[in-house]
């Protein structure tokens, strides 16, 4: 059977993955109203489409601090990838250069950032960061990506403790004995109010990324989409925003792009690829990403990201 869609890819992983994997991909803290909200907020959301115009010609194509990426559709930094496939981490990175995009490559890596660089020699990675207590450890840490080629540095603001998961706890969740986390032994990810938004431009971030870990901290928060408004506004253009969470289509990508964000990062769909097909799988999910971007665009009338703005969207009374 074709795969068609992200839910698709969902239900394959959710079929063939372990259920203690799937479990912990999938999980949301506490009642994962969060993690919940992140996905029917974008259903709150409507078009305002113009017609009449010629889209004979479309551009997805977008600037990232400089960088061309082919559209705005990045990966999100999650952990554990061999958990997904085999070649974890190595997979993803092939994925993202083949398509021309952006790779935030997580701490919680089960490959080395070294062998990451490898893989996908021209890619275009940033790498996030949890700030360790041992700060030597996290600037050997910082050092080793900057000498592999990483690209920028990713902050992650919103992990003084982990959220409470309750299944992991149930399943006594850990990495199988084979697997480690291989790094131990810019912009500001984690960022939902106008406040700390603030704070983080005070510190000379070039960009921020508007996250709530995928539901899996605090239970209770709001979903990102419902923040973007309010970090843009308070920025001002003066550094780039960004969005992870909740996306599943691409009119969910030009949602994020109409209400202000430069790109949107996908976390668990990138999961679902991998454990599909590897890097054929995650090739296949971002492609569909792309082509549903594409065509939202041309039925909303935008030629290029350009185009893209909030008069494109309204909220709607559900």
């Amino acid at each position: 059977m074709p795969m068609i869609c992200l839910s698709d890819f969902e239900a394959y992983a959710k079929k063939h993955l372990p259920k203690t994997t799937w479990e912990f991909f999938a999980g949301g803290a506490d009642e994962c109203c969060t993690r919940d909200d992140n996905l029917l907020a974008y259903k709150r959301i409507r078009f305002r489409p113009r017609v009449l115009r010629d889209m004979s010609v479309i551009d997805t194509r977008t600037i990232l601090l400089g960088t061309e990426i082919s559209f705005p559709v990045g990966i999100a930094p999650t952990g554990f990838h061999q958990l997904a496939c085999s070649d974890g981490e190595k997979s993803t990175a092939r994925a993202a250069e083949a398509m021309n995009t952006c790779y935030i490559t997580s701490t919680y890596s089960t490959c080395t950032v070294e062998e990451i660089a490898a893989a996908a020699p021209n890619g275009f990675r940033w790498f996030q960061l949890y700030i360790h207590r041992n700060r030597a450890l996290s600037e050997g840490l910082v050092r080793r990506a900057e000498a592999a080629g990483f690209q920028g540095l990713v902050l992650t603001a919103d992990l003084p403790y982990v959220g409470k998961r309750r299944d992991d706890i149930r399943n006594n969740f850990q990495l199988p004995p084979h697997m480690t986390v291989k790094n131990f032994e810019g912009v500001f990810e984690g960022i939902l109010t106008k406040e700390d938004a603030d704070l983080a431009m005070r510190h000379g971030v070039q960009g921020i990324i508007v996250s709530n870990h995928g539901g899996r901290q605090l239970d209770g928060g709001p979903a990102t989409i419902d923040s973007l408004i309010e970090i843009v506004d308070t920025v001002q253009d003066r550094v780039e925003v960004y969005l992870d969470g909740g996306i599943r289509t691409g009119s969910d990508v030009l949602k994020a792009l109409a209400l202000g964000a430069k790109c949107v990062f996908i976390g668990r769909p990138a999961l679902w690829g991998l454990t599909y097909k590897g890097e054929e799988g995650l090739r296949e999910v971002l492609q569909i990403l792309h082509d549903e971007f594409r065509l939202s665009m041309a039925l909303t009338g935008c030629q290029n990201v350009s185009e893209i703005g909030r008069n494109l969207v309204q909220f709607s009374k559900l």
